[in-house]
């Protein structure tokens, strides 16, 4: 796998904080949960750990397009995310698991066993919770969607309240 060249970020104000969006060549590499200040939109981000990252606000042409799906989102409208996602440096599994947690419909859940049984890995459960935690690009791959079989609310990079709210938020719509 090919690290891209040169990674770009830019910071998205939506009705529930900053966003801070990191853009490679072939889309959204890594993106943050909304944070009261910019600064803090970065605590989730890791991709400056691995590459030059560059502030530019026209980082790409998706930027807009994103910015207006999480303006969206953040209102409670149901949001079907259309930014490409560059899904390099995923294992086939993490990718697999991934790709079917973001056709997730809005408002829907599902199990952390449902994910498994639909990757073709029934007894893998476990392992798509760690897929989950992969998850450089939570809102667009809702991962906040995935929950325990017992409907409960497990693991979830921006802490169960965030998870509480996101579903919250999607449900007071329909």
């Amino acid at each position: 796998m090919v690290e891209p060249s040169a990674l770009y970020y830019n910071v998205i104000m939506t009705s529930w904080g900053q966003v801070a969006a990191v853009w490679s060549d072939m889309g959204l590499w890594e993106l943050g949960f909304p944070r009261p200040e910019e600064n803090a939109a970065f605590a989730d981000i890791h991709a400056k750990k691995i590459s030059v990252l560059t502030a530019d606000q026209e980082a790409c042409l998706w930027s807009e397009q994103l910015a207006e799906e999480l303006r969206l989102y953040f209102q409670g409208f149901p949001v079907a995310f259309g930014v490409p996602v560059d899904w390099r440096f995923y294992s086939l599994f993490q990718k697999a698991v991934l790709t079917y947690t973001a056709a997730i419909p809005y408002g829907a859940t599902v199990s952390y066993q449902t994910v498994a049984q639909a990757v073709g890995s029934p007894k893998a459960a476990r392992a798509v919770g760690g897929a989950m935690h992969s998850n450089r690009t939570p809102l667009v791959v809702p991962c906040h969607r995935v929950i325990g079989a017992s409907g409960s609310l497990t693991g979830f990079g921006g802490g169960l309240d965030m998870k509480k709210a996101l579903l919250l938020l999607e449900t007071q719509q329909q």
